[in-house]
Order: C-alpha cells, then structure tokens, then sequence
C-alpha cells in the first residue's frame, strides 16, 4: 500500500494539511480571541512553522490523534456552553 505511487508522494503533505486544519480547528475553539488583522496573520504563520514540527514529531507519536481528540473535546464543550447560556438565559426570563 505505501509503495503506490500517488501514496508515498503525497503521504507528507495530506500529513501536514490534517495537521494545519485540525490545529486551526483546536486554536479558534479553544484559545482565538478577536485580535488586529496583523496580529492574526503573524499567529498564523506561527502556527504553520510549528505544524511543520509537528508534521516530524507526528511520524512517531500520535499527534493527528490528540489534535482531533483535542477538536472533538472543545467541540462538545463549546455545544454545552451555548445550551447552558441558552437555558440560564430562558431561566431569567422566567
């Protein structure tokens, strides 16, 4: 299977690409604030450098894993908090 052609040539870059939009995920979920315009493109930047780390680290240790684990986390945390709000918000109306 990793013999195939089109596999091992792009093995790296579909690695990296999850990396990158898993990492974007977790970071706008669970630490983005409402920041300038510059501000947010040098964070950016920043955290494509360090998906290329990531990308060598996640030949050995299981990093596209606990990225998605992390998403799926803040995911449900994110849904919770908004019916909470939700509820709290109907509960004063009351």
């Amino acid at each position: 299977m990793l013999d195939h052609p089109l596999t091992s040539r792009y093995m790296g870059l579909y690695l990296y690409l999850t990396i990158v939009v898993l990492s974007i995920i977790v970071y706008k979920l669970g630490f983005a604030r409402k920041l300038p315009l510059l501000k947010s493109l040098i964070i950016y930047v920043l955290l494509l450098i360090g998906c290329v780390i990531l990308s060598v680290l996640a030949l050995q240790l299981p990093i596209v894993g606990a990225l998605f684990i992390s998403a799926v986390v803040l995911i449900v945390y994110k849904i919770r908090l908004k019916l909470f709000k939700k509820k709290s918000g109907a509960d004063k109306d009351a």
